[in-house]
């Protein structure tokens, strides 16, 4: 029989890799930007051209007719849009609010900031609107149709001084609460300046440079006679009276218990020769032997499609029930509960009411498991800086939670670590990035299906996709051959390796010895070449 011909498969549209999303925020930054120098190149042409295009409005389609405006025909109808028909000069604030937003498209930066400054930028388009349309009659069309009859529907129902106010108001709220002024923190800033004009304008009258000098005369006798006490009192020794001891000794105030605080200074530093050294030839670049060595790229991690979590209520409503119920059964109430679903796992976190004992449910462990019908729960009592119990329980339908997504989140691809190591992510779906050298002796235990094939696969990944070969170097052993095989391929860059061994894996034990020998001679004769060329350098240096 003939064999049928499978169709053939259609390319499914990947349009959410983090790349894709990231030319697209390039080029929507570069729209704005552009369109913000438009607009503003356009609004202050208006300011010279309205007048003769003024006749030209409404025009669009007679080509015969010419506009004066830098922009033409388009440059002018937007102009007398936002200036004159809308907001007057305070247009200029929108052009801002466009340019900032697209630099903090195209180079990245944070986006928390963006509604808070879109947020402060329209209360300052509408205030400086109403503003400047109290001064259309020397400068037309400042505040715009928008800002003056706004301001005109004001002044019928608080008059004049009211608008005045209530500019005053939006002023203070502006200073407030955008620029977190107050009278505290302006007298502490004015303080210095004034304290320093007075003493320069009020020099000291002679009567106070007699005192000072009468002072400090007083003091220098006081001292001279407690050195002649001191000496009397060490030829002949005598023990104070206690009632002597009471008169001398005051009970100490408020003021006089103040802490005085001392800041220790900061040693001054030399720059050394190495320093000089540094900033002449620069530092030193271990990948510069293998410099167009390539590092992987995240189109052979397999990609699981959408990583966004799926929320069940009626699973969350049903395991909520079944905790407040079994803790009933044993007369242990709770005041509150919610619920922080991440993807793999949900964590309940519990008040308990006053009074109730948190050992009583760290107990109730396996009680909990078996009314969730979960394969295992675990119970968090109490939860490291809150006060509150947590129960983690296994979702019914968990999220995948790939590679390929941990090592393009944007927390690894930044970390400043010397052996950074993503390890997946947290309840709070936040990716979970740790410095391997900062836990020499990690251990991976656990019982069959548990995932310790996993996370040693998660920590060798995130090396290779960080780390240049010139920087680590990796030793693993693997008796049973069937775990670390597939490693073979980077042998001639990541494996160190014995010359003489035929495997660049280690499968007897009695080697690794030899093969961290052989590296550490290795790493010493890599060191003497560096020590050798720093010493040719110095010598030319001197």
């Amino acid at each position: 029989m003939a064999k049928k011909k499978s169709s053939p498969k259609i390319p499914k549209f990947d349009g959410g890799t983090p790349q894709k999303k990231r030319s697209r925020e390039i080029l929507f930054g570069g729209f704005l930007l552009l369109l913000a120098v438009v607009l503003t190149v356009a609004f202050c042409s208006y300011f010279f051209t309205w007048k003769i295009d003024q006749s030209q409005l409404n025009q669009l389609n007679d080509r015969s007719i010419e506009s004066a405006n830098i922009l033409r025909k388009i440059g002018a109808e937007v102009s007398h849009l936002f200036l004159y028909k809308g907001v007057g000069i305070a247009a200029f604030i929108f052009t801002y609010l466009l340019a900032m937003s697209g630099l903090t498209l195209f180079f990245n930066a944070q986006k928390k900031r963006l509604l808070r400054r879109w947020t402060w930028g329209m209360y300052y388009i509408l205030f400086s609107a109403m503003v400047a349309s109290r001064f259309t009659d020397r400068f037309p069309f400042l505040g715009g149709e928008v800002g003056f009859e706004i301001s005109d529907f004001l002044i019928d129902y608080i008059g004049v001084f009211g608008l005045w106010a209530l500019f005053s108001f939006m002023t203070l709220i502006a200073l407030v609460l955008h620029f977190q002024l107050s009278p505290e923190s302006i007298s502490s800033l004015l303080r210095p300046f004034f304290l320093h004009q007075k003493n320069l304008d009020e020099p000291l009258s002679q009567d106070e440079e007699a005192e000072e000098e009468s002072t400090k005369t007083e003091t220098a006798n006081q001292a001279a006679a407690e050195v002649s006490t001191a000496e009397d009192s060490d030829a002949v020794p005598e023990s104070p009276s206690p009632s002597a001891m009471e008169m001398d000794i005051e009970p100490l105030t408020e003021e006089d218990m103040s802490i005085e605080i001392k800041i220790p200074k900061e040693e001054s530093q030399v720059d050394t020769l190495a320093n000089e050294l540094v900033e002449k030839y620069g530092a030193y670049d271990p990948t510069l032997e293998l410099s167009g060595y390539q590092f992987p790229t995240l189109e052979l991690l397999k990609d699981y499609g959408t990583t966004s979590i799926t929320i069940d209520e009626n699973e969350l409503e049903a395991n909520k029930n079944k905790i407040i119920d079994t803790l009933r059964n044993y007369k242990i109430e709770i005041a509150k509960i919610k619920a922080n679903i991440g993807p793999t796992v949900t964590l309940y976190e519990i008040v308990p009411a006053a009074g109730v004992r948190i050992s009583k449910i760290k107990n109730l462990e396996d009680d909990i498991a078996l009314s969730l019908s979960a394969l295992g729960i675990r119970i968090i009592a109490p939860i490291p800086g809150k006060g509150t119990i947590g129960i983690e329980v296994p979702n019914q339908k968990p999220t995948i939670v790939s590679m390929r997504s941990v090592i393009a989140a944007q927390r690894f691809q930044q970390a400043e670590m010397e052996l950074p190591v993503a390890l997946g992510k947290t309840i709070s779906n936040e990716t979970y990035v740790v410095d391997l050298a900062k836990m020499p002796h990690l251990l991976m235990a656990g019982a069959t299906g548990q995932g310790k094939s996993v996370g040693l696969n998660a920590v060798l990944t995130s090396l290779l996709y960080k780390k240049h070969p010139a920087e680590v170097k990796f030793i693993l052993v693997d008796p049973k051959k069937v775990e670390l095989n597939i490693y073979n391929k980077i042998e001639r860059h990541y494996l160190a390796k014995l010359p003489d061994a035929e495997d660049a894996i280690i499968t007897d034990n009695t080697k690794v010895i030899h093969t961290l020998n052989s590296l550490c001679i290795e790493m010493d004769n890599r060191y003497e070449l560096l020590k050798n060329a720093m010493c040719r350098n110095i010598k030319e240096y001197n």
